[in-house]
């Protein structure tokens, strides 16, 4: 089961960077179980559940389908990846049992819901640090202030160059990659860098975090941001940048997101998950599965567990 588990992580995250770099945005993965497995939970369930959200969570959820289909090899987990925004879409149409979110629910989409008749609970599965990463050749940038993220991805009708951020820095212009405006990441960046004002007109925008990667990576003077996961997985094409938020410069870590050190980029992870359809035994069981295993899985893709999930787990039991 171990080895099995890591060739399934591993493809799980490799996948989830390459998603839509090889296909429509809004594409998802389809995982089918083919087998069966010596750990097979006494009841087998046949069904379907559909998943779409965040690119950020997506590698989470990737695993976790990957995994439950080792016990559950009638269950048909499908999990795409249009963006936080465009997973809430897709669940307020009601063409999803969970919707994975990289930022709370907004109040419009709960309005939407409300008026849709959708009863929903929110569950936090894992702790991210939204990574400013930028290309391994720049060798002047060795931390960055909030102010100076404001001061670079604020527009305000000029070309940017390194040089008006910090002096002695090149007098050359600044590539910006930056999640499109569909996820969450973006959205958490714009609430707490940028206060809700303007991103940088020349900025690269995608809703695939591996393009933000391979624009990073191609650029000397290139910078972006995006999950932790996304960085960990390619450290030695990018070079990560510290952010002092107050307190000295700090590096996304495990250690460094979970004490809330890294601040103030630490987020929390979520899924949204349809009352209703908790209320069939096979998605019920599935939720169960994916917040018994969300803290072992998260970390094995590159991002934080919780200290504990019982909250979650009880209220899920509450909606049975």
């Amino acid at each position: 089961m171990k080895s099995f588990k890591y060739i399934a992580l591993t493809a799980a995250i490799s996948g989830a960077l390459a998603l839509t770099a090889c296909g429509p945005q809004n594409s998802g993965t389809e995982s089918e179980g083919k087998g069966t497995s010596t750990e097979q939970a006494e009841k087998q369930f046949e069904g379907a559940v559909n998943i779409d959200g965040s690119s950020t969570v997506f590698p989470i959820m990737e695993a976790v389908a990957e995994e439950y289909n080792l016990v559950q090899p009638g269950m048909k987990v499908s999990v795409a990846s249009s963006g936080t925004g465009g997973g809430f879409k897709a669940f307020i149409a009601g063409e999803t049992d969970i919707s994975d979110a990289s930022r709370p629910i907004k109040d419009e989409e709960k309005a939407q819901l409300e008026e849709a008749g959708i009863a929903y609970t929110e569950f936090e599965i894992a702790k991210d640090g939204l990574s400013i990463v930028v290309n391994k050749e720049n060798d002047w940038v060795d931390s960055l202030t909030i102010d100076e993220l404001k001061k670079m991805w604020l527009e305000d009708g000029t070309v940017k160059k390194w040089s008006d951020i910090r002096e002695g820095w090149p007098e050359e212009e600044i590539k910006f990659y930056s999640p499109g405006t569909d996820s969450g990441t973006f959205d958490y960046f714009d609430e707490v860098i940028l206060e809700e004002k303007p991103l940088v007109e020349k900025a690269t925008l995608s809703e695939d975090d591996n393009v933000l990667v391979q624009g990073v990576t191609g650029d000397k003077n290139a910078i972006g941001y995006f999950g932790y996961a996304y960085y960990s997985e390619n450290k030695d094409k990018l070079k990560v940048v510290p952010v002092d938020g107050g307190n000295g410069p700090v590096e996304p870590t495990n250690e460094t997101v979970e004490s809330g050190e890294y601040s103030p980029l630490s987020r929390p992870l979520y899924i949204y998950v349809k009352n209703e359809s908790v209320k069939k035994e096979e998605i019920y069981d599935f939720v169960k599965f994916t917040l018994e295993n969300a803290g072992e899985l998260s970390e094995d893709v590159g991002y934080v567990k919780l200290p504990s999930y019982d909250d979650q787990l009880s209220t899920l039991e509450g909606l049975k």
